[in-house]
């Protein structure tokens, strides 16, 4: 999965505006869903968006061993995420929002945060699969941002392989998409439920044949991309 520097920069901000409604992302968002274990509320939080009980630990310990302004407030906090429920911790929510508003090595941080534990994973997973193709790897890196990853059961509701096992890559995407648009739109959680607009922007370009991300703007969940 080779992508130019306008390709990626095209899926960035796709999935920031997916994440948060900006195209740069808004490093500052906290949102409070029922989406962690066993419907546990919990914080999520960044530029593309992750949660209390997924990386933000991680997160917050790449701005702590960087001496951000704000380390000290929120250094004892680590030993907490995802251990204690922090939803409701008004302190907590402070100093991530101000740490991203006012110091750049927080915006610094979760720009290499998302690169490296999803952007990076979701095209080494897109390579070894045999992907190639820029929007493919769209499709692919918003999966591992909403879902983690690929998910397997997904995979197991159509038929067509991966490229490496000599399948059509043009076909896997879009009966993937499908195949997830189904999940969402039928999910019981009704968050979940209004994520839709994801697979629908993606059937939106396979259409066109947009499989180069070239054919601008791309129009995310109301937001025109134009890089």
């Amino acid at each position: 999965m080779n992508l130019t520097p306008q390709q990626k920069k095209t899926c960035e901000q796709i999935i920031n505006v997916f994440e948060s409604g900006s195209l740069q992302g808004d490093y500052s968002a906290i949102s409070i869903y029922r989406d962690g274990p066993h419907g546990m509320r919990q914080v999520t939080y960044g530029r593309s968006q992750t949660t209390e009980y997924g990386n933000l630990e991680t997160l917050v310990q790449m701005y702590v061993d960087r001496n951000g302004l704000y380390s000290g407030q929120l250094k004892p906090y680590i030993v907490k995420i995802g251990v204690v429920p922090l939803a409701d911790d008004a302190g907590f929510k402070k100093w991530l929002r101000e740490a991203a508003k006012k110091d750049p090595i927080m915006r610094e941080v979760q720009d290499d945060f998302f690169d490296q534990r999803y952007f990076q994973k979701a095209m080494k997973w897109a390579s070894g699969q045999g992907f190639t193709l820029p929007l493919s790897a769209l499709v692919i890196y918003d999966s591992f941002i909403h879902s983690g990853s690929i998910l397997d059961f997904l995979r197991k509701r159509f038929p067509e392989s991966p490229p490496v096992k000599n399948g059509n890559e043009k076909v896997w995407i879009k009966q993937y998409v499908d195949a997830r648009e189904a999940w969402l739109s039928t999910h019981p959680n009704k968050i979940l439920q209004k994520t839709v607009y994801r697979t629908q922007c993606f059937k939106q370009e396979i259409a066109k044949d947009n499989w180069q991300l070239s054919k601008l703007p791309i129009m995310a969940n109301g937001i025109a991309v134009t890089v």
